[in-house]
């Protein structure tokens, strides 16, 4: 049976590989991201491929946003959140808290602000499916904003399945994977940093978005499966 799945932070990246997996077995979906233009050209994609596609502009970091989408949108099977933030790094007591408050107010609380305001709009025996990240559980100098942010986002994803049951919510935890977030650094940089990765972990190989698409439907499908944290890292956490 066709469904409707929201995916915010689709037009790229995981979120978009996620929208490409959905879309292949004929499900409507709907991206949602901060930027017209690349939310236009995944849709295009996505339509050229025969799927049924549409897309809103949403940025939610602005509760405000959430709020009115939480009013207008039509009912969803899913809802996923690949949205993410620039997080700072560095060591603590160099630490930028004003960019440290404004990636927690994207990542986490706009992750929360989507539960609040559009889980509402989830038929029965759906989803909502966050993103957090595996620094969540291991103790990275310089990486504190990332570590802290993801293991808060956990921890929510627990209460969340208590409090909104029996909706179902979980949360995927990527490892190191190739995509746009790394688009700034030099081809030879990111190929370097990529090598060293698969080199490093257990699964020999980094991670692809395609890697990760097939966790996220794996926690839409399973109707056995809410409030867990699915590691999809390559073996990062047992290193």
């Amino acid at each position: 049976m066709t469904q409707r799945t929201l995916i915010i932070g689709g037009a790229t990246g995981i979120g978009f590989a996620v929208a490409q997996l959905l879309a292949k077995r004929g499900d409507h979906i709907i991206l949602a991201g901060r930027h017209q233009d690349k939310l236009q050209y995944a849709c295009q994609q996505l339509q050229a491929a025969g799927a049924k596609a549409e897309n809103v502009v949403l940025d939610i970091a602005d509760e405000t946003q959430s709020e009115y989408l939480g009013r207008v949108l039509e009912p969803v099977d899913n809802i996923v959140v690949t949205a993410g933030s620039q997080a700072p790094g560095g060591a603590f007591t160099t630490l930028d808290l004003k960019a440290a408050q404004q990636a927690f107010d994207t990542k986490f609380w706009g992750s929360l602000a989507v539960a609040r305001h559009l889980s509402g709009k989830i038929k029965p025996g759906g989803t909502l499916t966050l993103t957090s990240g595996f620094l969540s559980r291991r103790t990275v100098p310089g990486t504190l904003v990332k570590t802290t942010m993801n293991a808060a986002l956990e921890s929510a994803v627990k209460m969340l399945a208590k409090e909104l049951s029996p909706l179902r919510v979980n949360a995927i935890s990527p490892g190191l994977t190739d995509t746009e977030a790394y688009s700034a650094m030099t081809s030879e940089a990111r190929q370097q940093m990529l090598a060293r990765t698969a080199e490093n972990l257990p699964a020999r190989r980094y991670g692809r978005a395609e890697d990760l698409a097939k966790g996220y439907l794996f926690v839409i499908d399973n109707p056995f499966v809410t409030g867990s944290v699915v590691d999809i890292e390559g073996g990062a956490l047992v290193n």
